[in-house]
């Protein structure tokens, strides 16, 4: 995330006596001079005599420490161990030492040069007297200290903690973003503390709620993560609760997320949204459904491959082996048609209620087509649908995936006028599916691939308990469906998961 500087002025408090000034009843920087030291710094100690004499001169207003409140011991220092005012005016080494007017900083000089703080204080014989050398490097400020980085910001800063990254002014946000390795390829919306800001109000999680661990590499994601990236990604922040589901669900031992990163197959996790969120982010679940066009179809997915990429680490030609890959894996996101199906939905058909919303997760590639412009009975229809569903791998492979049916609404309303329901649809597909099991072993008709020499009987081409899904979702005109195939199935494959979407 590009850095963005907050300055916060801070001033004098009541007159009341050391130790009790605190920096967090400061509010505004003092006018004259200003300095900031700690303890834990042999430059500091070293000017602490020169501190003391701009104090008895008047022109030293104030001095905050950061790690121990009775240095140094002046009337004018300030308890500053909770970092707020060094924080705020953005104190990078100690001692610094400010020259203040109308509460607006003017100059600073950090480290010791009593050539520099001559000029500053505007004292040309500044420490002529006092023993001490010309010129010292100061130390870190407790403000740049790793350790607790995040949790000023947290506390202090706009509330994120995920590091910045200083972009020159000029450089090209877009380009650096690429150099980075942040993109999936194309271009991605820079996101500034401004633009996360306002995507983290598409959710009531805290932004530091951790959502799941990603893999590969098993790291933590939290809401601001996810955030982050849905920015990048082109979300909208009311987008930003389906991303959070789907991550939820894909960073599950069930959906296997690992493994289908890992697979040659060119399998990515697919989205489908249910419920009435659809319609009020906006989503398409007419025509081009599956393509381009709308951006929350576009990006949802996109969000959820990003963090995989950017958190998890799960980058093509490392992790990601997919040995052609396929459109699918840039993000592939739709919502299915409930009001115009001739059937429940899917969520429904798993119990959710009409005013829950879901995203489901499939482990599938890149949608095919399925056309028949001439069939008019059911059965033959989906005779016909079997047929095509029958090559999804290859013709001879059988229960090793899943895969999705994406019914256009012309091919659905020949089922729905001969008032078929889903589940009788589903069986018959598979019936037309079903072949003896010695047409389909390894080497029969020439063909080496096939099933494994014990298969017997007669087999489907997918699994009966949930192996096809079918949805209703594409335009109007064309008698055409689609379908998407999926990944391997079982405990060494992945599972489709769903997830309830949450405000």
């Amino acid at each position: 995330m590009a850095h963005q500087r907050r300055d916060q002025d801070v001033c004098d408090d009541e007159e009341v006596g050391f130790p009790q000034r605190t920096s967090a009843s400061v509010t505004a920087l003092p006018d004259g001079l200003v300095a900031f030291v700690k303890r834990d710094c042999p430059t500091c100690v070293l000017v602490e005599p020169v501190l003391a004499v701009l104090a008895a001169s008047g022109r030293l207003t104030a001095v905050f420490t950061q790690d121990d409140p009775g240095f140094p011991a002046l009337d004018v220092t300030y308890d500053d161990t909770d970092l707020a005012v060094s924080y705020h005016a953005d104190v990078e080494v100690v001692p610094t030492l400010m020259a203040v007017d109308g509460g607006v900083e003017q100059r600073r000089v950090m480290g010791w040069s009593r050539e520099q703080w001559a000029a500053l204080t505007g004292m040309a014989d500044l420490a002529a007297d006092i023993g001490i050398t010309d010129y010292q490097p100061g130390c870190g400020s407790l403000t740049v200290d790793p350790d607790r980085v995040d949790a000023l910001e947290a506390r202090f800063g706009d509330g994120f903690v995920s590091r910045r990254v200083e972009i020159a002014t000029t450089e090209d946000e877009i380009e650096a973003m690429y150099d980075r390795g942040w993109s999936d390829g194309l271009p991605l919306v820079p996101p500034t503390p401004e633009r996360v800001r306002r995507m983290l109000e598409g959710t009531n999680r805290a932004a530091r709620d951790i959502v799941a661990v990603v893999p590969p590499n098993l790291v933590e994601v939290s809401v601001e993560k996810v955030a982050i990236n849905a920015v990048m990604a082109g979300c909208r922040p009311d987008y930003l609760p389906v991303v959070l589901a789907a991550l939820e669900a894909a960073c599950t031992d069930t959906f296997n997320l690992h493994g289908v990163l890992a697979t040659t197959m060119p399998v990515g996790p697919v989205l489908f949204v249910n419920g009435p969120i659809r319609q009020a982010i906006g989503m398409n679940s007419g025509g081009n459904v599956l393509g381009q066009g709308n951006r929350a179809n576009s990006t949802i997915g996109r969000a959820v491959q990003l963090v995989v990429r950017n958190v998890g680490g799960g980058r093509p030609g490392e992790v990601d082996r997919a040995a052609h890959g396929s459109p699918a894996k840039v993000g592939l996101c739709f919502a299915e048609d409930e009001e115009g199906s001739p059937w429940a939905s899917f969520a429904a058909d798993l119990g959710y209620g009409p005013e829950q919303s879901t995203v489901t997760v499939f482990p599938g590639e890149a949608p095919h087509l399925l056309v028949d412009q001439l069939t008019r009975d059911p059965d033959a229809l989906a005779h016909s649908m079997a047929m095509v569903l029958v090559a999804n791998g290859h013709p001879k492979l059988a229960l090793g995936s899943d895969a999705i049916l994406v019914i256009g609404p012309d091919h659905a309303n020949r089922f729905r006028n001969a008032r078929w329901s889903k589940q009788q649809l589903i069986d018959r597909i598979l019936d037309h599916t079903q072949r003896p099991a010695a047409d389909l072993l390894r080497g029969v008709g020439g063909v080496a691939e096939g099933m494994p020499s014990d298969t017997s009987g007669s087999v489907p081409k997918f699994r009966r308990d949930g192996g096809l899904i079918v949805l209703h979702a594409g335009g109007g005109a064309g008698l055409f469906s689609a379908v998407i195939t999926g990944w391997s199935n079982g405990p060494r494959g992945s599972q489709y998961t769903t997830r309830e979407i949450l405000p």
